[in-house]
Parts: C-alpha cells; sequence; structure tokens
C-alpha cells in the first residue's frame, strides 16, 4: 500500500473532535505556526484541562509536535489532515449556497455538521458539479485535492489607511448575525471600498462602496480582509 493511500485511510479514522482540533490548530497558526493550549481552547470554546489529552493523542499518531514555549504546531500528515478537513467544510459551504441557494450567513453552521460525515469523493463531486470553486461564499480559499491551498495573508479593512480603496477579499464566516449585516451595507467578497476617514480613539470608519458612504466601528473591521487596489494586481495575479 502507498504512503498516500495509507496516510488516507488514516485520517478517515480520524474522529469528528480530532478533525475539530487539527482545523483550530491549522487557524491558530495561520497554516504553519504554533497554537498554544490556552488558545485551541479559547476556539474550540473548552476548558483548557481538556485540550491536554486530546492534543498528546494527536501527537501520538504523528499527526502534531510540540514547539518548547509555544504549544503545538501540526506535522506535515497533521497539516494535509487539516487541510481536508477544510476542503470539507469549504466545498460544502460553497454547494450549499451555490447549488442548493442557501444564504451565506446559514452556511457555515450546516458545514459544521456535514464536514465529518461527507466522503472526500462525495465532497470531489460537489465540488466538480459547482465548477470546482476557489472559494467559499464568503472568499476563504479553498483547498485543492492534493493539498494545496492559498495562504496569503491581507490587511483587514481595520488597518487600511485613509485614502486608500481596496477590494474585500474574505470575511469572517462565524457569526450569521454579522454576515447579516455586512450584506445589507454591501462589504461583500468583491465590493470595492474606499476608506474615507477614521474618527480618533477608536471611533467609527467612514467608508465609501460605490456611490454611498456609510461608518462601521473597528470592531466590525477588523472581520473584513482587503486586497488593497495597489498591491491586488501583483499580490493576486
Amino acid at each position: 500500500m502507498s504512503a498516500a493511500r495509507e496516510e488516507t485511510e488514516a485520517s478517515e479514522t480520524l474522529t469528528a473532535p480530532a478533525e475539530d482540533y487539527l482545523k483550530a490548530i491549522y487557524a491558530i497558526g495561520k497554516g504553519s505556526g504554533p497554537a498554544a493550549t490556552s488558545e485551541i481552547a479559547q476556539r474550540l470554546a473548552i476548558a483548557p484541562a481538556s485540550v491536554s489529552g486530546m492534543v498528546q493523542r494527536l501527537a501520538d499518531q504523528g499527526l502534531l509536535a510540540y514547539e518548547r514555549y509555544h504549544g503545538v504546531k501540526l506535522t506535515e500528515s497533521g497539516r494535509r489532515a487539516a487541510l481536508r478537513t477544510l476542503r470539507r467544510h469549504r466545498v460544502i459551504e460553497a454547494y450549499l449556497s451555490q447549488a442548493l441557494g442557501y444564504p451565506w450567513d446559514r452556511v457555515h453552521d450546516e458545514a459544521e455538521r456535514l464536514e465529518h460525515a461527507a466522503s472526500d469523493e462525495l465532497v470531489d463531486r460537489m465540488a466538480a458539479t459547482i465548477g470546482e470553486p476557489e472559494v467559499d461564499p464568503h472568499g476563504a480559499p479553498i483547498p485543492t485535492r492534493d493539498g494545496a491551498v492559498d495562504e496569503t495573508e491581507y490587511t483587514s479593512l481595520a488597518q487600511l489607511g485613509v485614502g486608500v480603496s481596496g477590494v474585500v477579499v474574505r470575511v469572517s464566516d462565524e457569526d450569521p448575525e454579522m454576515l447579516r449585516y455586512l450584506a445589507e451595507l454591501s462589504v461583500v467578497p468583491g465590493k470595492r471600498i474606499t476608506v474615507k476617514a477614521r474618527a480618533p480613539y477608536d471611533g467609527p470608519i467612514t467608508l465609501s462602496i460605490g456611490r454611498h458612504e456609510l461608518s462601521i466601528g473597528p470592531a466590525l473591521a477588523a472581520n473584513v480582509l482587503i486586497a488593497p487596489l495597489a498591491d491586488r494586481a501583483g499580490r493576486r495575479g
């Protein structure tokens, strides 16, 4: 049996909680960085004491390695397993949105429930049916079958300077109410935005979207990732 086949079969034996841990560690470490126990616990909304046992089991399986003073990081096998789960999640989101007409504020929770049950074959068929999308409805990149993924880091809208224009590339997908509000404001992937003004002391940020102006707070703006137009062509090709 090939090493790739063995790894695929091993990944299929992972429990749903184990996949959630790997996905969380990937998100915290932005792909390859370390994650502290407290960060994992916070992201998964569980007690820190509960994290140690699962982390040890995943390390014993060769999916995690300890990073001294920093917590744990994914091994190459752990990274591939995390990306397989992310692929399932994001393809399911895209399929629900494009094929079934789900609104973008409802697909995340559905995908959370389905990602552990769907086989890789089913997910591949979903992706083929909707034209092999590169991003999910919120702009997050979808890993390929081979585990390749765009890990470009973008500037948040909260950090964009006054007078700078950019295009929304991604928004956080975990708060349905926030997604509904952003849709009402037309702050969605693909929209061009210009920062017109910033109030001091973390005050509101004034934006122009097309012919309209609006103001949002820095906390909301931090959940919106932007490709500044000055370097968009160079970074996105």
